[in-house]
């Protein structure tokens, strides 16, 4: 009865926000439909889809489906007034952009290229969580490998994004090992089933997951960072150390932040000036009003925009 009505909340939410748009519309495109959860993307046309600027590509985070998003940020409502293309897709059970991953996103952003004639090298990846990984680590490849990739985006944001496997993998064994939070524990252990499952452990199969990951604090396991060293680049997160203390018994160690601050830092570093660490404070809110850092609420969309629009000009 529990898991019905949870289901219906859930049915309830996606109807009030797809309903809310104004006159937007998001649209459902079908391109594999033997796979539901990441063999399609939504869509919202800009308000004058006939002159559009930009497209903004948003991916869900793990396990998430693209009808995950919307409820949760006003990004797509801001960009329909800017002329700019909202895409919603989803990366699926990965924690990072693997060659089945890639091909999944490099086939629906092909089918936007062809469907509505935009410019190649005006995207923006942004993506929440896993999905920021995802994100960053298909931006860097479109640069690496630039006749293998369909677009040369013009930025990338991540949201409370883990984007060092080797960084998670850790994290996820000290949180077993330390049993401090039983959410904690039962995330960690099916996240460790995945990836072992995936490519086996991150630290006995370096040059494997070297190539996976967008970024590694050890930089003997790589260091793909060098391929944003010239676009811009932007790592939002909600810095409540105290919540986390006290709702999972974690520290700064290990924290997205402190992996996401490393990778700016590098960046400018190397002479990027438009790489940003974006740090809020108590920003963080699910559409149902938990007050939770992990949340796409964290990126204040109007200024998002802004920036985007900054890029593709």
């Amino acid at each position: 009865m529990r898991m019905k009505t949870v289901y219906i909340k859930f049915l309830i939410i996606i109807l009030f926000a797809f309903k809310n748009t104004g006159a937007q519309t998001i649209k459902k495109i079908i391109l594999d439909e033997k796979d539901i959860y990441s063999g399609y993307y939504l869509i919202v046309e800009p308000e004058n889809a006939d002159s559009i600027s930009g497209v903004l590509v948003l991916i869900a985070g793990f396990g998430q489906i693209p009808e995950n998003t919307p409820p949760e940020t006003k990004i797509h409502t801001n960009a329909y007034s800017n002329n700019i293309l909202t895409l919603f897709i989803a990366g699926g059970n990965k924690l990072y952009a693997d060659s089945i991953t890639t091909s999944k996103v490099t086939t629906i952003i092909e089918d936007v290229l062809s469907r509505y004639k935009v410019n190649k090298n005006t995207f923006v990846l942004g993506g929440f969580s896993a999905g920021g990984m995802i994100a960053m680590r298909y931006v860097e490849l479109c640069y690496e490998f630039p006749h293998k990739f369909p677009v040369q985006p013009k930025g990338i944001f991540t949201v409370d994004s883990p984007i060092d496997i080797f960084t998670i993998y850790e994290q996820l064994e000290d949180n077993v090992e330390n049993n401090y939070s039983e959410i904690a524990v039962e995330e960690a252990v099916g996240a460790i089933k995945l990836i072992n499952a995936d490519y086996g452990i991150p630290r006995e199969n370096i040059s494997t997951y070297g190539k996976l990951t967008a970024f590694s604090m050890n930089k003997e396991y790589g260091q793909n960072e060098k391929y944003l060293k010239n676009i811009a680049v932007r790592t939002y997160h909600d810095v409540d150390i105290a919540w986390r203390i006290k709702n999972r018994n974690q520290t700064v160690h290990r924290s997205n932040y402190e992996v996401t601050a490393e990778l700016i830092n590098r960046l400018v570093l190397m002479g990027n000036t438009k790489a940003e660490f974006i740090q809020t404070f108590q920003t963080g809110y699910r559409s149902n009003g938990q007050r939770h850092p992990h949340s796409w609420s964290i990126v204040d969309p109007v200024e998002l925009i802004q920036w985007a629009k900054g890029l593709f000009e």
